[in-house]
C-alpha cells in the first residue's frame, strides 16, 4: 500500500495474543482507520485509460431507497437475513482461528483482535438502532473476552434484534427515523467487507483474497455494496460536514452485473443532469474495495475513461465513515 500518504486514527492499546482481547484506549478509533486518503497522484499512476468507453450522460433509475434498504424498481430482493447469518457464520468461524496480532491490511495499526471487537461492538449498536434505542455504545467492555464468543455472541444479538423489530419496526437508522430493514443492508455491508478484512489479515494481504480465499458471494451483492455508498455514505458525508461537496462528479460502472452509477449525484441540490468528468470501470467486488479502500485503483486494474484525476480527488475525501 506504498500509495498511502496517510491514515486516519491510531491504534488500539493493550490485548493478549492467542485469542484475548485486551480493553480499549479512549484513543482508539471506532472506525477502521485505514480509510487510506490518497493523493490524485497515487491514485492515477498505471491506471489504464479508456478514451473510447462508454459514459453515463444521466443518473439511472434507483433500485434501492437508501432509507430502507429495498428495492424501488420491482427488481427481486436479496434475502439480506439469510446472507448476513452467512457472513456472520464465516467471520466467527475464521475469527475462532485467526491469529488475533495479525495485522489487518488497509486499517493501519488495527490487529486482528480490533477487527473482531469492532465489528462485534457494531452489531451491538445496530441491534439497539434496530429497536429504537439510540443509547448504546461501539465499544464494548473485551477485557478477557475470547474473540469467538464475544463475536458471536453480538452477531446472534443483531440477528435476534432483527428478527424482533421486523423489516417495518420504527427504528433509528443513518439517515434518521425509518424502518428497521435499513439495518438488514447496512450489516450484510458491513460484516462483507469486514469479512475481506479478516481474510486479508490471514493472508498478509488484501489482494490475495480473490485468489486465494474469495468470500461466497454473487457480484450482484458487491454491487449492492457500491449502490450503498453512491446512494447512502458520500451525500451522508456531505451532509454531516465530513467532507465538501465533490467538485466533480465521477461514473462508476460494473459490467459484470450490467450496472452504473454517479458518485456525487445524490448529493443534496445537486444537477442529476452533470456530466461525470470520468468513468471508472471495474467489476462490482473491486468498485466497492476501491470506495472502501480495501484495494488500490491499481489493485483492483479498475480502467478509466475520461479525467482520471477525477478518481483522485474522490478517493482523497472521507467518502466513507
Amino acid at each position: 500500500m506504498g500509495n498511502a500518504i496517510s491514515l486516519r486514527g491510531s491504534g488500539f492499546a493493550g490485548g493478549a495474543a492467542g485469542g484475548t482481547l485486551g480493553t480499549f484506549s479512549h484513543a482508539a478509533p471506532d472506525r477502521c482507520p485505514g480509510a487510506l486518503l490518497l493523493t490524485p497522484s497515487a491514485v492515477t499512476a498505471n491506471v489504464r485509460l479508456m478514451p473510447t468507453a462508454p459514459r453515463p450522460s444521466s443518473l439511472p433509475r434507483p433500485v434501492t431507497d437508501p432509507r430502507t434498504g429495498r428495492r424501488t424498481d420491482g427488481g427481486p430482493e436479496l434475502d439480506l437475513l439469510a446472507l448476513l447469518a452467512r457472513l456472520q457464520d464465516s467471520f466467527a468461524a475464521e475469527a475462532a482461528a485467526a491469529d488475533a496480532e495479525a495485522p489487518v491490511p488497509a486499517c493501519g495499526l488495527w490487529r486482528v483482535r480490533d477487527l473482531v471487537a469492532h465489528l462485534a461492538g457494531v452489531h451491538h449498536w445496530a441491534a439497539g438502532m434496530a429497536l429504537g434505542d439510540a443509547s448504546r455504545s461501539e465499544v464494548l467492555d473485551t477485557a478477557g473476552r475470547g474473540l469467538a464468543d464475544l463475536y458471536a455472541e453480538h452477531a446472534a444479538e443483531l440477528r435476534a434484534a432483527l428478527r424482533t423489530a421486523g423489516p417495518d419496526g420504527p427504528a433509528r437508522t443513518l439517515l434518521g427515523a425509518g424502518p428497521a430493514s435499513f439495518w438488514h443492508r447496512r450489516q450484510v455491508h458491513e460484516t462483507l467487507v469486514h469479512l475481506h478484512d479478516l481474510r486479508a489479515a490471514a493472508l498478509g494481504s488484501g489482494l490475495a483474497v480473490a485468489a486465494e480465499r474469495p468470500i461466497d458471494v454473487g457480484p450482484e451483492v458487491w454491487a449492492d455494496t457500491v449502490d450503498e455508498v453512491a446512494t447512502m455514505f458520500q451525500p451522508r458525508q456531505v451532509r454531516l460536514g465530513r467532507m465538501e461537496p465533490l467538485a466533480r462528479t465521477l461514473g462508476l460502472s460494473a459490467p459484470d452485473v450490467g450496472r452504473s452509477w454517479v458518485l456525487g449525484a445524490h448529493e443534496d441540490g445537486r444537477d442529476l443532469a452533470e456530466a461525470p468528468a470520468a468513468t471508472v470501470v471495474a467489476p462490482a467486488r473491486e468498485l466497492a474495495l476501491v470506495l472502501w479502500r480495501r484495494l488500490t485503483p491499481q489493485e483492483a486494474g479498475v480502467e478509466i475513461d475520461g479525467d482520471a484525476s477525477a478518481l483522485g480527488e474522490v478517493l482523497a475525501e472521507r467518502i466513507v465513515p
